[in-house]
């Protein structure tokens, strides 16, 4: 094997590790995003950065995935009963470069901490209803 043909092996074969682990990505988001209680956000804890993601409701979590991972498993997870709607807001001009277009910010308090995640509208509606309707905490108590 000449040197050119060694080069055009290795260039090849990275190109096609460069579309498998395209295929990987495109697979776990269509597998996310197919699951029923999932709404694309971006989160952004009290002091970090936004980082964008796929947000999932099951019965008593919300579990946030990263968009850029392989892993199956989520990368936050959130007690329903421990979440408390703040309110939302217009994200600021500072934020809009960092978030997707023509969302709202919502902000939330998790076990005395700030979160804010980065949502579409009919996306917050379907989050404050989600805990609104929270289950029985306790004997007599609701949330």
């Amino acid at each position: 094997m000449n040197d050119s043909s060694t080069a055009f092996i290795a260039l090849a074969v990275i190109f096609g590790m460069l579309i498998v682990l395209l295929c990987l990505f495109g697979a776990r988001r269509f597998s996310l995003r197919r699951a029923l209680g999932t709404v694309d956000a971006s989160i952004r804890p009290a002091g970090g950065r936004w980082r964008m993601g796929v947000c999932r409701y099951q019965d008593t979590e919300l579990e946030w995935f990263r968009l850029f991972s392989l892993s199956p498993r989520p990368k936050m997870s959130f007690q329903r009963s421990s979440l408390e709607l703040l309110g939302r807001r217009e994200p600021t001009e500072a934020e809009q470069g960092s978030i997707q277009p023509d969302v709202v910010v919502v902000e939330l308090n998790y076990q005395g901490a700030g979160l804010f995640l980065a949502m579409d509208f009919d996306a917050y509606t379907g989050l404050s209803s989600w805990l609104e309707a929270g289950p029985v905490v306790g004997v007599g108590t609701w949330r």
